[in-house]
């Protein structure tokens, strides 16, 4: 049985849903940025009361398509921040969504429980040592430092595996694993440093995927983040993230027909609805 922190993941598991905090100004979606420590709190109780079961914590933006690398102090300070107030007013488990070493160390050591790495394990060489060092739960995302060509369905599980290789190298057991296809970070060519570079169209490679939850997890537990992000944006031709909700919850809905296991999201309440229509959906089959 799958495990990420305290609940249980995957399998005959409901759908999960894990609410964002972000804590960085330079975050594609404005209204998913908070800083004061008050609303940060407020923002964690209310994310609980609407029925996630997990908060994800950002100190610096990782979008693509954004110059958004900042000082790793910078970061820390952030995350310290948030992560105090959340744990004042919320007791659901805490996922750090970091690449650095250092920073995950720290939000570790604060409360968090699971360390959620968009590069799956491979920016920072140090991340595999603070894994070891406090067992944490993980979520490794597909990503390459090199150019990806051919299948981006068999590439995609290709890079999982390397990450999934690196966790269990560092002592994680295979039940606290989850994993992450990283829709919108395989680009022909971005601005930050985290994204994986494609020779196709990125719009039709995370539809593939989507399309392929199922093929992809291999064991796992699949994290699927969709929510108001340009994937959405290119298939609304909507450039405001304000206004792509709606196609967020298609997107998600979707995902969790297709087999996503834990869903990502900055609309907790709305995405908890379309999570309990899916399940639902999925009984009343079953009874027929």
């Amino acid at each position: 049985m799958h495990e990420l922190a305290r609940v249980k993941v995957g399998s005959t598991n409901p759908i999960r849903v894990m609410g964002i905090i972000n804590t960085s100004p330079e975050s594609f979606y404005k209204k998913s940025i908070f800083t004061d420590k008050k609303i940060i709190g407020k923002t964690a109780k209310l994310m609980e009361e609407d029925g996630a079961d997990f908060i994800d914590v950002g100190g610096m933006s990782t979008a693509p398509y954004l110059k958004t690398l900042v000082s790793e102090d910078q970061e820390v300070k952030r995350i310290t921040n948030a992560i105090n107030a959340i744990q004042k007013t919320s007791k659901l488990p805490i996922s750090i969504d970091t690449c650095r070493a250092k920073v995950a160390e720290i939000a570790l050591k604060l409360g968090a429980e699971i360390v959620n790495d968009v590069s799956g394990l491979k920016y920072d060489q140090n991340m595999v040592d603070i894994l070891e060092k406090h067992n944490p739960s993980v979520i490794v995302c597909a990503f390459s430092s090199n150019p990806v060509r051919g299948n981006q369905v068999m590439q995609t599980k290709k890079l999982i595996n390397q990450s999934v290789t690196l966790a269990l190298k560092s002592g994680i057991p295979k039940n606290k694993i989850v994993v992450d296809p990283a829709i919108g970070f395989f680009r022909r060519k971005a601005q930050g440093v985290l994204f994986t570079k494609i020779n196709s169209d990125w719009l039709k490679r995370d539809v593939l995927i989507l399309k392929n939850l199922n093929q992809i997890k291999g064991g796992h537990p699949i994290l699927v983040s969709v929510s108001r992000k340009s994937f959405v944006g290119e298939l609304l031709d909507e450039a405001d993230p304000e206004k792509r909700l709606y196609g967020s919850l298609a997107a998600e809905t979707f995902a969790a027909l297709n087999g996503a296991d834990i869903i990502r999201t900055h609309n907790v309440k709305s995405t908890c609805d379309i999570v309990k229509i899916v399940e639902n959906l999925k009984k009343y089959k079953k009874g027929l």
